[in-house]
């Protein structure tokens, strides 16, 4: 089926997209600028000498620094737009039945290995669990980051939240953990960006432009279709089933007592 033939659903919302897009930025160039910092050597992988460069190891700091405050800033407007758009939220409804059968629709769908009754998903239990992993991850870097720089400054009010961190960790410690974290961001866009183009060539429902116009493309209701609703919509949609329901009963009653009375 063309995309032109499927219905379009309004998913991602500009706080989303601005988030998404502004941290691709900053993490590019704190992943390379913290490689640098932590060892200005792995030029020579490049061919370049560590004395060689265009910009020097304080203008390199500069960078990755303006770019850490600049993620933390989108990080908090990213969970401001989660509480504004449904859409947008951040952890999966671990208490409902779908998220644990969307685990498994998911797992056999991406081994394609087809079965009964399955179901298409606005985003699935993976994705979501995978979301809400690595915005834990981001979390823990911005925080070591801080509790890393903000000694430079110990009587500021950010430094007395955050330096305890390395009073917990240790000052290598919290070394240890921001770098860990680093490499697993890096291994998750990696997988992220494979998944996302590997979903719009085998359904083409419009993945990787969604993150650009906001849309996404099925040409039934996904089943997780309700996210997309606020509480008062909800609520009319609830009274809407409910009547529909109350409509289906009451007919087939009438048609039974019809059929009795024929007999």
């Amino acid at each position: 089926m063309k995309r032109t033939d499927k219905k379009s659903y309004y998913l991602f919302s500009p706080w989303l997209r601005m988030f998404h897009w502004t941290m691709v930025v900053c993490m590019f160039l704190l992943f390379w600028t913290g490689i640098y910092i932590g060892n200005p050597w792995f030029m020579n992988m490049f061919g370049l000498d560590e004395t060689f460069g265009i910009m020097s190891m304080r203008t390199i700091r500069r960078i990755h620094i303006f770019a850490g405050f600049v993620l933390a800033g989108v990080f908090i407007l990213r969970v401001y737009g989660a509480i504004l758009n449904p859409g947008d939220r951040l952890f999966p409804k671990v208490r409902q039945k779908l998220f644990w059968t969307g685990i498994t629709d998911t797992i056999l769908h991406y081994l394609f290995i087809p079965h009964k009754n399955e179901k298409i998903y606005l985003r699935n239990s993976l994705a979501r669990i995978s979301y809400t992993g690595i915005y834990t991850l981001i979390f823990i870097e911005i925080v070591t980051g801080l509790a890393m720089y903000l000694p430079v400054t110990p009587n500021t009010f950010l430094a007395l939240v955050f330096m305890p961190v390395n009073y917990l960790l240790g000052e290598y410690g919290t070394h240890v953990v921001h770098h860990i974290v680093a490499l697993g961001l890096a291994v998750f866009a990696f997988l992220h960006v494979y998944m996302a183009f590997r979903s719009d060539i085998t359904e083409d429902n419009g993945e990787v432009s969604s993150m650009v116009s906001g849309y996404k493309y099925f040409a039934e209701d996904p089943a997780d279709v309700d996210d997309l609703m606020t509480s008062e919509e909800k609520k009319i949609a609830k009274i809407e089933a409910d009547k529909k329901k109350a409509a289906e009963d009451l007919e087939k009653k009438l048609a039974a007592e019809a059929a009795k009375g024929a007999d």
